[in-house]
């Protein structure tokens, strides 16, 4: 069945953290906005309660996606949960509010994306943001996404930061502030203990907005174009296909999976890829898919002695640091998460018994590159998804690098009271080639995926400065598969300063049409 045809000013593909700031920013400017969800509305108790975000992975509310087998990781094939409801994966996340830092700004603008550098970032930053803490040079107040303190946090996270500092690893109470360095408490998307994912920021305040059209349980299977400008897109709801007009632009915003998926269905991609699929070739763009970047997590996890349950209001990794594996580094190149509890395998593999405390290590900007493939013409296949982890050398070696040190940590007199038998790796591990293969065998994504439609002007670029697609018209990709390289941290915060970016270049184009 078919429905027919309606039309709107720009038409948003996916309802994640890019998606719904881009639906909020554009109806502030008047226009009329089409937003389109694959997933249903974000009713379940489980997102607004911080701690319960483990119990979406494998839900209705996840995709649910799995890699290939992955050669440098014993032939595992990951599992990759990324939203599928309103606010996409800021709705299933761990909440933690990180920037990244200047040099991944700086290091977008030297390859030559115009208004991508630090200095440039810094007022979508702080635009997006209502900062508990208070306004400063480098926070803002009254944005829609509320950054807070830790509402109520589990006294072993207080004693893992005070270990790391014991360690070594200087106090820093803003790792969005001057410096990133440092071991504290971490900043979260919550409001009165709850979470505030970027529906809960953007989207529900706006509801009733007339010139906003919310769909959900639409996913889109197509984007439909005339000669070599996007039209329109066909998405699919309740089996029935239905057909919307863009008369401005198609914006893209399914996330590193989704929107090189996406694109390549609809003709956008490698050609000889697409031929494969018998899909015909709108533009050829041999980067589409190519360039996936992710962080990985390798974790040491003890038994705890004492203390009960963290508080609902947990986002499990309740604390961190960011420091150095390579002190010649240009910013800490090593991420913790400290978590009151055991978290092994997303949770899946804690220990039926007890309780525990979980420290994993993270490299911030890895060197190894995937790719993301279609595994057929079907928009409802999952794609292919090969990240290629460790891949490059020195990526294994950070990780297990930031083993070692969080051992380290755990073993500091901060820690004497809690610290009960090493469960990961296990007392029986010690040499490095040993550690290797507990990361070989242990480690899983920090949930983190970008980079598939990058920024730039090489031939491998998706998307320009502007984030418009090379080689078609009235077609944006804005998400974080627009980031050339991943940055230093947790992606959610980025990935909304890109869309809160992105929004003021449309509506700064639309005043230039009209102007002419």
């Amino acid at each position: 069945m078919s429905s027919g045809e309606v039309t709107h000013d720009y038409i948003v593909v996916g309802a994640g953290s890019a998606g719904c700031a881009m639906a909020h920013r554009l109806t502030d400017a008047g226009e009329d906005v089409l937003l389109l969800e694959a997933g249903q509305p974000d009713e379940k108790d489980e997102i607004h309660i911080p701690a319960m975000f483990p119990h979406l992975m494998k839900s209705e509310v996840d995709w649910d996606y799995t890699t290939t087998p992955q050669e440098e990781m014993n032939g595992r094939e990951l599992y990759w949960p990324r939203g599928k409801t309103l606010g996409g994966s800021s709705s299933i996340n761990a909440m933690i509010y990180i920037r990244g830092v200047p040099h991944d700004y700086d290091t977008w603008a030297e390859r030559g994306n115009e208004g991508w550098s630090y200095d440039d970032m810094l007022p979508y930053f702080k635009k997006a943001e209502h900062f508990e803490p208070g306004e400063s040079e480098l926070h803002g107040q009254g944005g829609p996404l509320n950054v807070a303190g830790a509402a109520d946090p589990h006294p072993v996270s207080e004693a893992m930061v005070d270990a790391a500092a014991e360690y070594g690893i200087p106090r820093n109470d803003d790792f969005n502030g001057e410096q990133q360095e440092g071991t504290e408490l971490y900043h979260v998307t919550q409001e009165d203990g709850k979470r505030c994912s970027a529906a809960k920021a953007y989207i529900t305040p706006i509801l009733d907005r007339g010139n906003l059209t919310v769909e959900t349980g639409a996913q889109v299977t197509d984007i439909r174009f005339d000669g070599d400008q996007a039209v329109g897109v066909t998405y699919e709801q309740d089996g029935t296909e239905h057909h919307a007009d863009a008369d401005a632009e198609v914006i893209v915003s399914g996330g590193a999976v989704n929107s090189p998926q996406l694109l390549m269905l609809s003709g956008v991609g490698p050609a000889d890829h697409l031929q494969d699929h018998g899909i015909d070739v709108v533009a050829d763009l041999p980067g589409v898919g190519k360039n996936l970047q992710d962080h990985l997590f390798g974790f040491v996890v003890y038994e705890r002695t004492k203390g009960g349950e963290p508080a609902p209001s947990t986002n499990i990794g309740e604390a961190g640091g960011f420091t150095y594996a390579d002190e010649s580094a240009p910013a800490p190149d090593l991420q913790f998460h400290f978590a009151p509890m055991y978290f092994m395998e997303h949770g899946f593999a804690n220990p039926e018994e007890g309780q525990g405390f979980s420290i994993g290590a993270t490299q911030l900007r890895p060197e190894s590159r995937g790719h993301i493939e279609l595994a057929s013409d079907d928009p409802f296949d999952h794609p292919v998804i090969k990240p290629n982890y460790f891949s490059e050398q020195k990526d294994l070696d950070t990780i297990v690098e930031g083993v070692k040190q969080a051992r380290e940590i755990a073993q500091q007199d901060a820690l004497d009271d809690w610290r009960g038998e090493e469960v990961w790796p296990g007392e029986d591990v010690q040499t490095d080639a040993e550690i290797e293969e507990h990361v070989r065998e242990t480690g899983h994504t920090v949930y983190h995926p970008v980079g598939t439609c990058k920024m730039g002007n090489d031939d491998m670029a998706v998307v320009d400065d502007e984030l418009k697609v090379h080689g078609v018209e009235g077609l944006r990709v804005v998400d974080a598969s627009v980031m050339p390289t991943i940055s230093s941290g947790n992606t959610n915060a980025p990935t909304i300063a890109v869309a809160e970016k992105a929004a003021e270049l449309i509506t700064q184009d639309r005043a230039i049409t009209a102007d002419d």
